[in-house]
């Protein structure tokens, strides 16, 4: 049997990979040959996925940030789809990805209407207000939508769409992290010492708007507390120069490290992070957070004053509960000095880390329990093998 999953971006390429390692133990254990086929990235080939074109570089948000992709993306898809033509999948998972993959949905459902097609992790069509034709997409090339939040299997389950909440697979990957104790000890960082993470960038986009001013905040910070010590995980090995110029820059005392990302958040005293997925584990590993993101300040205004988008809350922390539980400060709401003051709260104020750590608690009911990526990845194989 053969499965093609299609995925974009470094999240893409997380969630890929978990969800690949979970369908191949089932396979083996129930004695089933399995071809799983890809487009991601090295964490999905990792994990035992043949990958047909590498997609977690390619990845954008945003209408004049996304032109540099088109022509990428394009050339990928066109790849994956002759291979399918010669080489026809039983069954499809799309991830996320929300342009690219209605494309290729839209493809497969003309061209071989027969297979089915699961979406897992489903654009966050449902927190916006300009959705209505995408969710219709959405669900026109779903057979079986598997939902990560329980808002989201609501608002699907309202639309007509076939919907199974299986809970946010970081659940099972927060499992695999350090304790606090024994990151710092793999880090070196001392029991007295002040560790602040920075996790400024997925998308090369994010360089350039975020960086500059999560810098000048931690700056400042710096300036402030002396004893700090800024951590920035690499998402990508292609941004380490950037980030280390950037570091002399501002004459930050900042350690960058590749392929550590689980030991940082959890050794960290704070992060200050862009908007995504690495918002929900620091919120279970219960590291208090600030979250901040910029688009382009055309992309911005069009959004916002002729597409008319509104959206309540961006972190997916905020989402999960439809409660501002941590602070986020988007477009020009992100300035130093706005981070700062939320930053030094956390890391000077007793009661208020105290605070974001129970709702941080309250948030856990709404993730779902232990087993996420198996219980997915039991859903993909009852319909391949009904």
């Amino acid at each position: 049997m053969r499965i093609f999953i299609s995925t974009g971006e470094v999240s893409g390429d997380l969630q890929g990979s978990l969800l690949v390692a979970a369908l191949r133990k089932q396979a083996i254990a129930a004695g089933l040959e399995l071809e799983i086929v890809a487009l991601g990235g090295d964490k999905m080939a990792a994990a035992g996925a043949i990958l047909l074109g590498n997609t977690s570089e390619i990845g954008s948000f945003g209408l004049l940030e996304s032109l540099p992709f088109v022509l990428p993306t394009l050339q990928v898809q066109r790849r994956a789809i002759a291979y399918l033509k010669q080489n026809p999948p039983d069954l499809v998972v799309l991830i996320d990805y929300m342009g690219p993959n209605l494309g290729i949905g839209n493809y497969l459902r003309r061209q071989m209407p027969q297979v089915p097609i699961v979406y897992y992790i489903a654009p966050q069509v449902w927190v916006s207000s300009i959705t209505l034709g995408n969710t219709e997409r959405i669900i026109h090339v779903s057979d079986k939508l598997l939902a990560i939040f329980p808002e989201e299997a609501r608002y699907f389950q309202d639309k007509g769409a076939k919907v199974t909440w299986v809970g946010h697979p970081l659940v099972d990957r927060i499992e695999q992290f350090p304790s606090r104790e024994a990151a710092r000890r793999q880090l070196g960082i001392a029991d007295d010492a002040t560790a602040v993470a920075l996790l400024p960038a997925s998308r090369h986009q994010e360089l350039k708007y975020l960086l500059p001013v999560m810098f000048q905040a931690a700056q400042i910070m710096q300036a402030k507390l002396p004893q700090v010590h800024f951590w920035i995980p690499l998402s990508l090995e292609i941004y380490r120069k950037r980030i280390e110029k950037e570091i002399q820059r501002y004459g930050l005392q900042a350690t960058v490290v590749s392929g550590q990302q689980q030991q940082v958040l959890a050794a960290a005293d704070l992060a200050i992070t862009k908007c995504g997925t690495v918002n929900l584990e620091l919120a279970l590993l219960k590291v208090p957070q600030v979250v901040v993101y910029r688009l382009s300040p055309f992309t911005y205004w069009v959004a916002r004053n002729i597409l008319k988008i509104t959206f309540p809350f961006a972190s997916p922390v905020n989402l999960m509960v439809m409660n501002g539980i941590v602070p986020e400060f988007i477009q020009e709401q992100a300035s130093p000095e706005n981070i700062i003051q939320a930053a030094m709260e956390f890391l000077l104020n007793q009661e208020r880390k105290q605070q974001i750590q129970a709702d941080y608690q309250q948030m856990q009911r709404s993730v779902g329990e232990l087993g996420v990526c198996d219980r997915a990845a039991r859903e993909i194989l009852q319909m391949l093998y009904h």
